[in-house]
């Protein structure tokens, strides 16, 4: 498990080495990194995170607090790394994305991975590591995902994991 955590269901935390950190207590700070961890497998553009989230298009200032909550997120999570780790967030003049290569214990991916991993088998076959799995999958769901969000992309993402 990785050095560095961040707990989606329930209430946002992040954990470094088992501590809680401080830092992004802000909530559209806490939406826009869940966002980008939900959605960790691809870049999405600024133009369309600042949207989404501050709900001005194409505005001067949904921009604007969209770098303000990257630079937050990068204050955080960059001293978590290690100096051979590549940092948590790649960012460009244009497109956003959570680094693919760099070590972060999700709960939500925790989560799916045993979803996925026992999507299709019935009960009686399951296995003894696929029970484990599935055991540790109900534990991590500590309260629906974001409690208090109530943006549309995460009201989708929320009913998709209770569907789960």
């Amino acid at each position: 498990m990785s050095d560095l955590q961040i707990l989606l269901f329930g209430k946002f935390r992040i954990r470094h080495k088992g501590a809680d950190l401080t830092g992004i207590e802000g909530r559209k700070t806490q939406e826009l990194l869940a966002y980008l961890l939900i959605h960790r497998s691809r870049a999405h553009a600024r133009e369309v995170l600042a949207d989404l989230l501050w709900g001005e298009p194409g505005g001067v200032q949904s921009r604007k607090y969209l770098r303000q909550a990257l630079w937050q997120v990068q204050t955080v999570l960059d001293p978590c790394t290690e100096s051979d780790e590549p940092t948590p967030l790649v960012a460009d003049a244009d497109w956003v994305q959570l680094n693919p290569v760099c070590s972060i214990w999700i709960d939500v991916a925790q989560f799916e991975e045993a979803y996925l991993r026992a999507q299709g088998i019935p009960g009686a076959e399951l296995g003894g590591p696929e029970v484990e799995r599935l055991a540790s999958a109900v534990d991590l769901y500590q309260g629906d995902l974001l409690e208090g969000c109530y943006q549309d992309w995460c009201i989708f993402e929320r009913e998709r994991y209770q569907n789960m």
